[in-house]
């Protein structure tokens, strides 16, 4: 921080009597000293130019004159009182500061550019308390207004939103980054995987295969997870979450991460219906219908003691809107600063920001896509949304979903970094019993009925998820077992043994 400097303060009108209210925070004598610098030397703009904008000064005399120096710099010509100087002679706003020679007063009080960068933190510090006097009034006022169309959590939401949008605002992003800085990132986040039991440089997915392909759900990626109903999405995403918290628990927070759940069609108590079902081994239908034996509590209180150590965290607002959904991933990554991956079960069940008048869900669904995308980078973790295909597969003979599958895929496929189908052909297989024939015999049909059994029972628990697009990486199937009777996803070979 520099020292003091003693500003001076440049000839203006009589000032009027302070008024009995307080005055918003405000610098003009700081606005002057920073105006006249850069009037003397443009080179000092480069300084604040990436966060100091017209609106953030609180003198309006001043807001034009920043505003022409932009314009003027931005050009490639020179900012100075001569060259300013025709322009505001003629400007009846800047008349009674004195129209163009108020400019030279400012350059000639002007202070060392030094000092530059900390006038413009000030005075854009004061333009924040200025906005968030205002974005508290509003708020009084609008808690004041009662009526039917706007409720009191949209309020918060709102208010929540505005003051997230303010706290961005003026950031100075990271500019430019030099190629040996990334590649000393790149080689300590290989380091750490080589390091890790898993290998991966990602969340782990908590099934081998599947993170050998991908690296695990890699930071900033938006993942669609997408199939068409019974095929187990909601299944997988609940394996692959709880894995990573599970991981993240017993790996002493090296591995995994803590979960944000997000699920718009299920409740919470059902995400953990499925989870004690499967963890307990115990058909989480039999446990909705109360059809389990007395010894089954104990196992319940078992798997229940070593669950409750696991960052699971599970939201299950109904109707949530993309920024509302926005607003509480930023308060729980505030909250939980471990939060590493966040699930939303499913995409097609959130909604749009409300401002448009079509009904279009295309551009909607296009809006949704682009926002989950940019909190992955803004919170820097990967997120999973689940989305569901189109009725198209269902009207073909190979049922594997594709790409153009997908429900409004365009901004869909455009937006995601990886996209995982689930499938598993024996849902499909089983649909299909064969029928005799009226000119089939009877040996010929059984001859067929045997060979539908026995691919039955080769498919029984084969799953499916196929890589249909990475950006890191290659794409295609990758063989998983699934059992229907816990909903469960596990590798295909080793077989998963409780709490492993």
């Amino acid at each position: 921080m520099p020292e003091a400097v003693a500003l001076p303060v440049v000839a203006r009108p009589p000032a009027v009597a302070d008024a009995a209210y307080r005055q918003p925070p405000h610098h003009v004598q700081i606005e002057q000293a920073l105006l006249g610098a850069i009037l003397t030397n443009n080179a000092a703009f480069e300084k604040i130019g990436d966060f100091l904008k017209a609106i953030h000064f609180y003198d309006p005399a001043h807001q034009r004159i920043f505003a022409a120096i932009e314009t003027m710099i931005a050009r490639g010509q020179i900012a100075e009182p001569r060259t300013l100087k025709n322009i505001f002679d003629q400007d009846a706003a800047l008349e009674k500061q004195g129209g163009g020679a108020y400019l030279a007063d400012l350059a000639a009080n002007a202070i060392s550019i030094i000092n530059v960068e900390d006038f413009g933190r000030q005075i854009f510090d004061a333009f924040q308390r200025r906005q968030l006097i205002d974005i508290g009034q509003d708020l009084v006022n609008e808690s004041f207004t009662q009526n039917l169309e706007t409720e009191a959590t949209q309020l918060i939401e709102g208010t929540e939103q505005k003051l997230f949008e303010l706290a961005n605002a003026g950031q100075v992003g990271r500019g430019f980054i030099k190629l040996n800085q990334s590649l000393n990132s790149a080689i300590r986040a290989a380091e750490t995987a080589f390091k890790r039991q898993s290998h991966v440089t990602g969340v782990t997915t908590g099934l081998r295969d599947l993170d050998r392909r991908l690296g695990g759900l890699q930071r900033s990626d938006l993942i669609i997870l997408a199939g068409r109903p019974g095929m187990g999405k909601t299944a997988l995403a609940t394996n692959i979450a709880f894995n990573a918290a599970k991981a993240f628990a017993n790996s002493g927070q090296t591995e995994g991460a803590a979960i944000g759940f997000f699920t718009l069609e299920m409740s919470s108590e059902q995400i953990a219906t499925r989870l004690l079902g499967e963890y307990s081994e115990v058909p989480s239908d039999k446990i909705r219908r109360g059809d389990i034996r007395g010894d089954d509590f104990g196992r319940f209180l078992e798997v229940s003691n070593f669950m409750a150590s696991i960052p699971f965290y599970i939201d299950d607002t109904p109707a949530l809107s993309i920024s509302g959904l926005r607003t509480r991933a930023r308060r729980m990554k505030r909250t939980v600063p471990d939060l590493g991956l966040i699930v939303v079960d499913y995409l097609q069940l959130l909604q749009g920001s409300g401002n448009r008048r079509d009904d279009n869900r295309v551009l909607e669904i296009s809006e949704i896509t682009r926002g989950l995308k940019a909190l992955a980078k803004e919170l820097h973790i990967p997120i999973v949304a689940l989305s569901q295909l189109s009725r198209g597969v269902e009207s073909r003979d190979d049922k594997r979903p594709q790409l153009a599958d997908l429900r409004e895929s365009g901004s869909i496929e455009q937006d995601a970094d990886v996209v995982l189908f689930v499938y598993r052909e024996a849902y499909y297989h089983d649909q299909r019993e064969p029928k005799q024939k009226e000119d089939e015999t009877p040996e010929k049909f059984n001859d067929r009925h045997a060979n539908w059994l026995s691919r039955g029972e080769q498919i029984r628990n084969l799953a499916e998820v196929i890589i249909a697009k990475n950006r890191h990486g290659s794409v295609g199937p990758v063989q998983l077992h699934f059992d229907g009777r816990f909903t469960r996803f596990t590798d295909l070979e080793n077989q998963m043994t409780r709490y492993e």
